[in-house]
């Protein structure tokens, strides 16, 4: 019988553990594997980089492999949307899966996050990157002048945008 390859065992046993079981439709459609996949616009080192803070931090802390790159994905997919303003929305999934990839304030906590843990150089260049989506996002959303009113929306500005109420009409 023939024995599994070193790497083979290795790659297996990195695969992060699903967060929550039966929630098949939350998954994500693209696995993550142990290898750091390409973050568009940031350079393989501090692709590394975020990927050794992805994998280095316990799950329970809101960092897993690939949510990086998800958090990203999420914050370019809100800003091609076509019109001249945009309300954030909120998902009521319980999943954390859904909640990044569909609140846009969720995914921006999540590369806030990253931000802070990564050394100074990867730090810098992440910070470049969400500078020009923090610009767009600030210039084509509202800010809600009733956000101090609720304890869940204080923190960060982007906590204090108009959120679109449609889906509860």
């Amino acid at each position: 019988m023939p024995r599994r390859r070193p790497g083979a065992l290795r790659a297996q046993r990195a695969l992060p553990r699903p967060v929550y079981a039966g929630a098949e439709h939350c998954r994500s459609d693209r696995p993550t594997g142990p290898w750091p996949a390409r973050i568009d616009r940031l350079s393989s080192r501090t692709t590394a980089a975020v990927h050794r803070e992805e994998c280095r931090r316990p799950y329970d802390e809101g960092l897993w492999p690939g949510a990086t790159l998800t958090a990203l994905e999420t914050c370019r997919h809100f800003l091609a949307l076509p019109g001249r303003w945009l309300y954030l929305r909120r998902d009521y999934c319980v999943c954390e899966h859904c909640d990044l990839r569909n609140d846009i304030a969720v995914a921006r906590d999540l590369l806030e996050l990253v931000v802070s843990r990564l050394p100074p150089c990867p730090r810098r260049e992440l910070e470049a990157v969400l500078a020009a989506l923090d610009e767009e996002l600030w210039r084509r959303t509202v800010p809600d002048p009733f956000a101090h009113r609720q304890p869940h929306r204080r923190g960060a500005w982007w906590h204090q945008r108009l959120y679109d109420l449609d889906h509860l009409l």
